[in-house]
C-alpha cells in the first residue's frame, strides 16, 4: 500500500499530566506528475482535432477527447526562443528582454535597429524545474532548448537531465548520426522524434516512484523537412487536388510527433501513472508558411498576424478536466507556469513577478480568468513577414501597431478571424484606446523599443546574415 495514502496514528505522551493522546497525522498527499510537450512550429490547424483533414493525429485527438482543448490559445511570440522562455518563467518576453529567436536575423540596412536584447535565459529567472525541485520532483528536458549557450543549458536551470538541448534552433539531421553534442548517437538511421519519445518513456519509467516534471520540447516539426520515407509515401498518396495542406514530408513529421504522444500515453497506462499525471501540449509559434497552411488564420510563423501566434493547446488533468471539453478563453504561454505551480501547491516566492494567470479555474470549470487583455512585443524583423511591431488583444479585437511607420491595424476576430478588414479608420476611438493601453503595458514591463537605424539604406536592405535553413524558419 502506498504510504502517502495511509493515515498514520502517533501516540504522544503528554508530559506533566500523565495522560495519553492519540492524534491523527495525515501524510503529505501524492504530488501529481507533469508532462509538458512543446511541438516546434506546429500550426493551429495541424491536427485532426483542430480541423486538419490531411495530417493524421489519432493520439493528439485522443488527448483532446480525454482533456480540454483550447480554441484561442496563443504563443507569447511569433518565433520560438521567447515563447520557450515565457513558458519556463511565466513572464512576457518583453519583460525578460528576450524578444527574438536566438540569435535572430540581421537587417543592417533596415529602417529600424533592434534593441540590445538578451540572447539567453538569465540565471536569475526561476524556471518551472527550479520551482518544483524543492518538492522532490525529478526533472528532465528532452529535446530542443534554444535558450542560450552552455552556460544557460537546462542543467543550469533546474533540470536534472538534459538530452538533446543545445543553443541550436534546429537539428543538423533528423536521422542518426544527429551531430547534437548533448545527444549520444543511436544506430544509423534512427529517427530523432522516435528517440526523444523513447528517452521520455525511459525517464518516466525510471522515476515512476516519485513525482516528475518532464519537459519534452520536440525538435519536430521545424525544418529541415526530413521524415521517415515510408510514412512520407503514405501522405503522397493522400494528396487531393485543391487541398491546402499538401506537404507530405511535413505531414509525416507531424505523424511522428503524434506517435510520440501515443507512446507516452501508453507508457503511463502501463505503469499505472495515467491518473496522477497531467499532460500539457502546445506549440511555440504558428505554423511555417508555405510548409503548412494555417487557414483561416492569416499568414504564419514570423508574422504579426494570428497565423504567427495562435496555436494548439490541450490539457489533460485526469479526474478534473471534463473529457472532450472545449474552452474558448484566450490563453497564452505564460499561463502554464502559474497553473503547474498552483496544482503542485507551490506558492510564488517573495517579490516574484508573474505575467501569466493560472488556468485552474478553467480546467476545473469553476471560474474565469481575471485579465482583460493579452500583449505581444516584437522589436525585430523576420522573413516570415514581421517588421517591428506590438499587438494587443482585448475581447474580440486585436490591434497591431507597426513601429516603422506607426500605422495601426485593428481586427474584429469574432467576425473576421482571417484579419481581412482593417477597422482602424472606421473605429478610431477604439484604436486609439487600445494603442494607449499597449503603450502603457510596454512601459510597465520595461519593453525595449527599436531605434532609428543610422545605416538605413532601402536599396541595400535584405535578409542575408543567416544560413538558408534558418532564413526560412528563423528559430
Amino acid at each position: 500500500m502506498n504510504p502517502a495514502r495511509v493515515t498514520c496514528w502517533l501516540l504522544l505522551l503528554v508530559g506533566g499530566i500523565g495522560s495519553n493522546a492519540v492524534l491523527p497525522l495525515q501524510a503529505a498527499p501524492e504530488r501529481p506528475n507533469f508532462i509538458f510537450i512543446l511541438v516546434d512550429d506546429l500550426g493551429w490547424t495541424d491536427a485532426g482535432c483542430y480541423g486538419s483533414r490531411f495530417y493524421q493525429t489519432p493520439h493528439l485527438d485522443r488527448l483532446a477527447r480525454e482533456g480540454m482543448r483550447f480554441t484561442q490559445a496563443y504563443a507569447a511570440c511569433t518565433v520560438c526562443s521567447p515563447t520557450r522562455a515565457a513558458i519556463l518563467t511565466g513572464k512576457y518576453p518583453a519583460r525578460l528582454h528576450l524578444t527574438d529567436w536566438i540569435a535572430g536575423h540581421a537587417r543592417p540596412y533596415a529602417r529600424l535597429k533592434p534593441p540590445a536584447w538578451t540572447k539567453y535565459l538569465p540565471a536569475e529567472e526561476l524556471t518551472l524545474a527550479e520551482a518544483l525541485k524543492p518538492l522532490g520532483y525529478a526533472t528532465a528536458s528532452i529535446g530542443k532548448w534554444h535558450l542560450g549557450g552552455t552556460n544557460s543549458y537546462p542543467e543550469k536551470h533546474g533540470f536534472d537531465f538534459n538530452l538533446g538541448g543545445t543553443d541550436r534552433g534546429q537539428p543538423p539531421s533528423y536521422f542518426a548520426p544527429y551531430k547534437i553534442a548533448t545527444l549520444p548517437d543511436g544506430p544509423a538511421g534512427e529517427y530523432l522524434t522516435d528517440r526523444e519519445a523513447a528517452e521520455a518513456c525511459r525517464f518516466i519509467e525510471q522515476n515512476r516512484a516519485r513525482p516528475f516534471f518532464l519537459y519534452l520540447p520536440h525538435h519536430a516539426v521545424h525544418t529541415p523537412l526530413q521524415a521517415k520515407r515510408e510514412v512520407q509515401e503514405q501522405y503522397l498518396a493522400r494528396i487531393q487536388p485543391g487541398s491546402r495542406q499538401t506537404n507530405a514530408a511535413y505531414a509525416a513529421m507531424v505523424q511522428s510527433v503524434d506517435d510520440s504522444v501515443g507512446r507516452i500515453l501508453d507508457k503511463l497506462a502501463e505503469l499505472k501513472l495515467a491518473e496522477r499525471t497531467l499532460i500539457f501540449l502546445t506549440s511555440d509559434n504558428g505554423g511555417l508558411v508555405p510548409v503548412t497552411d494555417n487557414s483561416p488564420l492569416r499568414a504564419g510563423k514570423g508574422s504579426a498576424y494570428e497565423g504567427g501566434v495562435r496555436v494548439i493547446a490541450i490539457v489533460k488533468w485526469p479526474g478534473v478536466t471534463p473529457p472532450g471539453s472545449v474552452n474558448d478563453t484566450p490563453i497564452i504561454s505564460m499561463d502554464f507556469y502559474p497553473t503547474l505551480l498552483e496544482i503542485a501547491g507551490v506558492p510564488l516566492r517573495p517579490g516574484q513577478r508573474m505575467d501569466g494567470e493560472s488556468l485552474v479555474p478553467l480546467l476545473r470549470g469553476t471560474g474565469r480568468l481575471q485579465r482583460t487583455a493579452l500583449f505581444w512585443h516584437y522589436p525585430h524583423y523576420h522573413p516570415g513577414g514581421a517588421t517591428p511591431y506590438g499587438a494587443i488583444r482585448e475581447g474580440d479585437f486585436r490591434l497591431v501597431e507597426f513601429f516603422e511607420d506607426h500605422r495601426l491595424e485593428l481586427y474584429d476576430l469574432k467576425n473576421d478571424i482571417g484579419e481581412t478588414q482593417n477597422l482602424a479608420a472606421a473605429r478610431p476611438e477604439l484604436a486609439a484606446r487600445l494603442r494607449a493601453r499597449l503603450a502603457a503595458w510596454r512601459q510597465e514591463v520595461g519593453a525595449q523599443m527599436p531605434l532609428p537605424n543610422p545605416d538605413y539604406a532601402p536599396d541595400k536592405d535584405r535578409f542575408g546574415a543567416a544560413p538558408p535553413a534558418e532564413r526560412r524558419g528563423g528559430g
